[in-house]
């Protein structure tokens, strides 16, 4: 599985996030490129940040959670959270740069062992914190075809 700590992986995501365009159009689901961008910043956030959130545990979601850091590809038009949900518009520039930055962040704490918990799945290790950022990622990356 591909992680988003490896050199490689890393600047190929970058590359790919680069390449989204105003008019890049969904494959699949109702996000526009500019919703999607600002929707991808939302793992981040709750990775990057030192203070613990508040825990949502939900047995249902403790089930999928292999899921998110395995080769298989995630299935189109899954759920998301309701906090994760961008419906307004955005502006693409704009967002892109916040996810790069925070794409950066994240490469920049690869080294970094212990983790805050995620709050819908619990404790991750490095290695799948890694495979989690980068599946997301290109999961929505390929909906828009980049």
């Amino acid at each position: 599985m591909k992680s988003l700590f490896d050199p490689t992986t890393y600047q190929e995501t970058k590359n790919r996030i680069q390449a989204l365009q105003p008019d890049s159009a969904a494959r699949w689901g109702k996000m526009n490129v500019g919703q999607m961008v600002t929707h991808c910043q939302f793992p981040f956030k709750v990775a990057l940040s030192d203070k613990p959130r508040k825990a949502k545990w939900n047995p249902i979601m403790r089930l999928f959670k292999k899921s998110l850091y395995n080769d298989k590809p995630w299935r189109k038009n899954l759920p998301t959270a309701p906090e994760a949900k961008i419906t307004d518009t955005r502006d693409l520039d704009l967002e892109r740069e916040k996810l790069l930055s925070m794409v950066d962040a994240f490469y920049n704490k690869r080294e970094q062992q212990e983790w805050q918990p995620h709050p819908m799945f619990g404790h991750f290790t490095h290695e799948q914190w890694g495979q989690l950022e980068y599946k997301h990622l290109d999961h929505h990356l390929s909906q828009f075809g980049v």
